[in-house]
């Protein structure tokens, strides 16, 4: 009995279902192949036979392959909604996902839409709120780090695609943190982000989220999550890091704002990236938000439907709860390092790091 309980909490920890007795056998990790996109980062997946159930030993696989690479691209998985929701629900319990501004169009609570179409199956309005909304996705960011349970995976589905443009963007996230300048690390090692996702929307559209209404404020408050993490592999560490970081807790505001300005520089790079494109309705491209960042990019949205949907899997590991925002002085000092002026602190070289943003 205990022994069964340790393997219980050891794969919930590693978001690694137990063995499930009678589980139909899909594929055997000897057919599983990754073919990479770039030297360390993301890798496209085939050799499973999507039209059953994933066996537990290809469920380790895709594990062990989302460790290494970080995003994961499936093609032509031909799943639908409940077919996502099961698929997903492999890695552990999902999100359900909000539905401010933008009423759900998908059959499942689970499944968070990341089109451009209304409840009425119409193209959204440009200068509409849910139009506005949606502009935050060409940020580069994390998904859910603004809850206080943060996310591991997100598996994001083709239903619809338009005939051109729509591709996303993903940043390694542990190379990122591999290269930061030391000064840059001394500083970030300790540090506390705070999370919020209307900090991002106002970034990306200031005059409809200048202030955000009672509703969504009470709906999704501030979240507080280190800066540096340990990554999934339990070894590299990575920067845990997105548009929705609204200050660093403890921080002048000058210095807050510009510790952000060179995380955020420094991890959009271009070298750090890879471009991901949907090729068909069905392809499915999973990624692991504690250790890399991604973005949309730009396609005609007043012209082209795109349907996209996407699952969130919560993370269990030892971060996933993040930290306690309510600290004294003397936990802020220690979290932070005391107050460093930052600002004066940055040299020409790294203040002038490339900004990638493409709104």
């Amino acid at each position: 009995m205990q022994k069964t309980s340790r393997l219980l909490q050891a794969s919930r920890d590693l978001c690694i279902p137990p063995l499930r007795r009678g589980l139909a056998t899909a594929t055997t990790t000897t057919t599983v192949r990754a073919t990479p996109l770039s030297e360390r980062f993301g890798a496209e997946v085939s050799g499973i036979d999507w039209s059953r159930p994933l066996s537990p030993e290809v469920v380790r696989t895709i594990i062990e392959l989302q460790n290494k690479w970080g995003v994961l691209a499936f093609r032509q998985t031909n799943l639908n909604d409940d077919g996502h929701v099961t698929y997903s629900r492999n890695f552990g319990a999902l999100e359900t996902a909000h539905a401010l501004n933008k009423p759900r169009r998908a059959s499942s609570v689970h499944l968070y839409d990341a089109g451009n179409l209304g409840p009425d199956d119409k193209i959204i309005p440009q200068h509409s709120r849910a139009w506005w909304h949606t502009k935050a996705n060409g940020l580069w960011h994390t998904d859910s780090s603004f809850r206080q349970h943060r996310s591991s995976y997100s598996a994001l589905r083709a239903v619809e695609l338009p005939p051109a443009g729509g591709q996303t963007k993903y940043a390694d996230m542990r190379t990122a943190y591999l290269e930061l300048p030391q000064d840059l690390k001394d500083v970030a090692k300790n540090a506390v982000a705070e999370h919020w996702i209307w900090h991002s929307r106002k970034l990306a559209a200031p005059g409809e989220f200048e202030k955000p209404t009672e509703e969504e404020r009470t709906a999704i408050p501030p979240a507080y999550h280190k800066v540096v993490q340990l990554a999934p592999d339990g070894v590299s560490d990575t920067l845990y890091v997105a548009s929705h970081i609204r200050k660093i807790v403890g921080m002048s505001e000058r210095d807050s704002t510009a510790l952000i300005k060179a995380l955020l520089d420094h991890a959009q790079q271009e070298k750090y990236q890879i471009g991901v494109k949907w090729k068909n309705v069905g392809d499915i491209v999973q990624w692991d938000n504690r250790c890399t960042m991604h973005r949309a990019t730009a396609f005609k949205d007043q012209e082209n439907r795109r349907d996209m949907r996407r699952t969130t899997v919560f993370d269990y590991g030892n971060a996933a709860f993040g930290v306690k925002h309510e600290l004294g002085r003397s936990d802020v000092d220690l979290l932070v390092g005391g107050s460093r002026d930052i600002a004066a602190e940055r040299t020409p070289e790294t203040q002038t790091q490339q900004q990638i943003f493409d709104l």
